[in-house]
């Protein structure tokens, strides 16, 4: 579980692409905190760290998550927006993010606001129900609060503290981003559908 508060900004010093997947080498000072087996969020999807060594760590990435997030677009010398998992103690700064990536998004338009900048993104259709305005979602890891809806999409606004410690600062228009949608939404959405496997509002036990 995570926050989508972004620890740090790693670089990627390696990808090695197969039939069978990609393995990532990353480095990171965060790398220092790892030990083979444990979760990272790499841009918003939850990864395993295969190994560990001097200052970098290495996860593979299974087809099914290369077909959903962008993480097979990213080259050698590619910025990524890293964060370890949540301790039981740690400050939830951001919202419930469970590096799960629901899908891709793209950007629209990247603007000036004052001392910010709005983010406009075109989401899937199917994703569409799972955003509000006022909602958290995460983009590209980053925990961010929705500010506007759109016909196809949505907007957010990026302070100057999440432009600089974030690959966001660098977007431009046709980048794709990966997107998890609020997973209390994703559970609400099920529930008044219909579809799992229960009548809402009741359980298993008779």
């Amino acid at each position: 579980m995570f926050t989508g508060i972004i620890k740090e900004l790693g670089r990627v010093e390696a990808v090695d692409a197969s039939e069978d997947g990609a393995r990532l080498r990353i480095a990171a000072e965060l790398a220092s905190e790892l030990t083979e087996g444990d979760s990272v969020a790499v841009n918003g999807a939850c990864l395993t760290a295969t190994s560990v060594a001097d200052g970098a760590f290495e996860a593979d990435v299974m087809h099914q998550t290369l077909s959903l997030t962008t993480l097979g677009e990213l080259e050698g010398s590619s910025s990524v927006n890293l964060e370890l998992p949540l301790r039981p103690t740690d400050r939830l700064g951001g919202h419930v993010v469970q590096g799960h990536v629901d899908g891709t998004a793209t950007v629209t338009d990247l603007s000036a606001d004052g001392f910010a900048k709005r983010l406009r993104i075109e989401l899937p259709d199917e994703l569409l129900p799972y955003v509000v305005e006022r909602g958290s979602i995460a983009i590209e890891g980053v925990s961010l609060t929705i500010s506007d809806l759109t016909d196809s999409g949505l907007e957010v606004s990026l302070i100057p503290e999440t432009l600089e410690r974030t690959t966001l600062g660098g977007l431009k228009a046709g980048d794709r981003l990966n997107v998890e949608c609020d997973v209390l939404a994703r559970y609400v959405r099920r529930q008044l559908s219909g579809d799992a496997g229960l009548s809402p509002l009741t359980t298993d036990k008779e």
